[in-house]
């Protein structure tokens, strides 16, 4: 069965272009979706120096995590092989201008991965999202929430924390309908269970609450999709294994195998572990990611 990685990057965790092909070639996937994870000066995150490409590393001691330079290097190396993401910082001049240049230029395909501490729905990130939007290319979220529960009725405030929580990413999806959104990370997937509010770990375990905000999204907008990659993903799914049967076969036409970094854990739990059918794993592990990015367009 033919499996695309729609959440990836290189030099991350040590692997560049070369060594995630041959990940592909060992897992049997045929490309995968390479993102930036860019870090601005000012959202500097200390264990960059030790996952991202060294050479991203600036004189001002901050790192620039996994860039658009390292992007480009694995397309022209490996065209049939990746798929490109870019997202440029909103804060840092015209992030639409600048990804449609890249559009045009490079062959990005993908919005993603958006990753800065601002709310997900600041104007100058609206105006990248519809421009994203107009282009036809999904846009890859992670999220952090800015604060978690802690004792009683208390909160900590997370340093490292990406758009906002769930009102954040609700106002984008209303103020970008023509705009495919792909929810991703700790800060998207706490919000499957109805319990967020009390749940101070940043990877819940447990079986999965009614009333959790991502379900609620996805029944109200069209335009919210997810990929099942890493920790928060795949442990979304796996802390409660009926709810997560329920959850694929409902939401099966917008969710996408991803890996995000080194490994196979998920193809696995999809392939052995859940009883799915085969046509919603085709769907799941190759179909979905084809239908928001053919692959004549990869």
């Amino acid at each position: 069965m033919r499996i695309i990685d729609s959440h990836n990057h290189v030099y991350y965790h040590g692997l560049g272009p070369s060594g995630v092909v041959g990940e592909l070639d060992a897992f049997g996937i045929e490309r995968a979706w390479i993102l930036t994870w860019y870090l601005p000066p000012g959202e500097h995150v200390p264990s960059s120096h030790r996952t991202f490409n060294p050479r991203n590393a600036r004189t001002d001691g901050t790192h620039g995590g996994s860039t658009f330079d390292d992007v480009i290097e694995a397309l022209q190396r490996y065209p049939d092989r990746f798929v490109g993401g870019y997202c440029p910082c909103p804060h840092e001049g015209d992030a639409a201008d600048i990804f449609e240049a890249a559009y045009e230029m490079h062959g990005v395909r993908v919005c993603g991965e958006w990753s800065y501490r601002m709310l997900l729905d600041d104007p100058r990130a609206i105006l990248l999202f519809r421009r994203a939007g107009e282009l036809k290319c999904p846009v890859v979220l992670h999220l952090d929430v800015p604060f978690r529960p802690h004792g009683e009725g208390g909160q900590v405030y997370a340093t490292n924390w990406y758009g906002g929580g769930a009102a954040p990413l609700e106002r984008t999806l209303q103020a970008c309908p023509d705009t495919i959104f792909v929810g991703h990370a700790p800060g998207f997937w706490r919000f499957l269970s109805g319990d967020e509010g009390t749940e101070s770990a940043t990877y819940p375990t447990g079986p999965v609450t009614p009333g959790g905000d991502v379900i609620r999204l996805l029944d109200t907008y069209d335009n919210l999709w997810a990929d099942l990659s890493a920790g928060s993903g795949l442990g979304a799914m796996r802390r409660d294994m009926e709810h997560a049967h329920r959850f694929i076969e409902t939401y099966q036409d917008r969710l996408m195998f991803g890996r995000d970094a080194p490994g196979d854990d998920l193809r696995p739990f999809l392939l052995e572990e859940m009883d799915l059918s085969d046509e919603i794993r085709r769907k799941l592990l190759y179909e979905n990611a084809i239908h928001l990015v053919p692959a004549s367009d990869g």
